[in-house]
């Protein structure tokens, strides 16, 4: 699959059938992640990748929109250092460049994802052992969609996305 055409055809899945991903896969998801470029190219990011049925569940417990991860294969939880840190502007912004490698190198090898918000950081650095300085703003639920899901199916225009003359202006507003 090209480049747009995996950008045109991805869309978050929420739900996902019991078939585990492979080692060799997920290292393979997460090493693009890794190759992002990033402001300056600090890399501001660390990954902890989960894979054990009860830790998903646990963190799918961080937060009203973290409930996907507890039936997902693997998450990718995202840790950065202080997000808050004036020099960490760009943080954010880096953390979303590496996020749509791994989500686009996942849907083109047939895994679906979906990102999380996690709100509830305390709770998910005590699950997963993260130092008190680090923060957890994000995770991504990775894993081949549930039966009933058809990853490629587009959504309504009230769900979908805008149109490129909703978004885009040519010279000035």
């Amino acid at each position: 699959m090209d480049v747009y055409e995996a950008i045109k055809s991805n869309r978050s899945v929420r739900r996902f059938s019991e078939q585990p991903v492979s080692r060799n896969d997920i290292m393979h998801i997460v090493n693009a992640g890794r190759l992002s470029g990033s402001a300056k190219n600090r890399q501001p990011w660390y990954f902890i990748i989960v894979t054990e049925r009860e830790l998903l569940h646990a963190l799918g417990n961080c937060g009203p929109w973290c409930t996907h991860l507890a039936g997902a294969a693997f998450g990718v939880v995202m840790v950065v250092d202080d997000l808050h840190a004036p020099r960490t502007l760009t943080t954010p912004f880096d953390l979303g460049r590496t996020s749509q490698n791994m989500i686009l190198a996942a849907w083109e090898m047939g895994i679906v994802s979906c990102m999380a918000t996690i709100y509830e950081t305390d709770k998910a650095r005590e699950l997963l052992n993260i130092p008190a300085d680090k923060d957890v703003p994000w995770a991504i639920s990775f894993g081949y969609p549930a039966p009933d899901v058809d990853p490629r199916q587009r959504p309504s225009r009230k769900t979908g996305r805008k149109q490129f003359d909703e978004v885009a202006r040519w010279e000035s507003w």
